[in-house]
């Protein structure tokens, strides 16, 4: 599978002021998903090595009183964790604000003619302060990876013969 970065214009509606953003989607052969179903699957079937990663988080940004993340399926209001903010036939909005940022995940299901749909993962950051910055910096090599493995992990359990994951 190819791995290829799309570029996030911002502004983005959903979170106005970010000024860091990233999105990974994949190409599957289906046309029946739909994406409070993807989100749950996507953010709550992490694999241990994730979970690992995000105790870790927890236990260094407690030091700091940051929000704990979870993923795990937590309910119909939130998905991962993270709360549901809005949702629509083609897009799940998740996120929360925090002292040092506020983030939104996009999970987005879209169709390509009508045997294909793309699953896109986009993440929208605001850095309120020096810590936010500071902190997007550290995590990111890490949320790259957890991002697209994901990705990986949800096509390979669609069970397509043709899977192509593009960022």
């Amino acid at each position: 599978m190819s791995v290829v970065e799309q570029r996030v214009p911002l502004p983005h509606p959903d979170l106005p002021k970010a000024d860091w953003a990233d999105s990974y989607s994949i190409r599957l052969e289906r046309s029946d998903l739909e994406p409070i179903e993807v989100a749950r699957d996507l953010l709550g079937r992490a694999p241990r090595w994730v979970r690992v990663l995000l105790k870790i988080r927890n236990a260094i940004g407690g030091l700091f009183g940051l929000k704990a993340a979870e993923l795990e399926v937590t309910g119909q209001d939130r998905i991962g964790g993270f709360p549901v903010l809005a949702e629509d036939d083609q897009h799940v909005l998740l996120g929360f604000n925090d002292k040092h940022l506020d983030f939104r995940i996009i999970v987005a299901v879209e169709p390509e003619g009508v045997t294909h749909q793309h699953v896109t993962l986009t993440t929208l950051v605001e850095r309120h302060n020096l810590f936010g910055r500071l902190y997007i910096f550290v995590i990111t090599p890490f949320h790259k990876l957890i991002v697209k493995t994901f990705l990986k992990r949800f096509a390979a359990s669609t069970r397509q013969p043709s899977i192509r994951v593009t960022v």
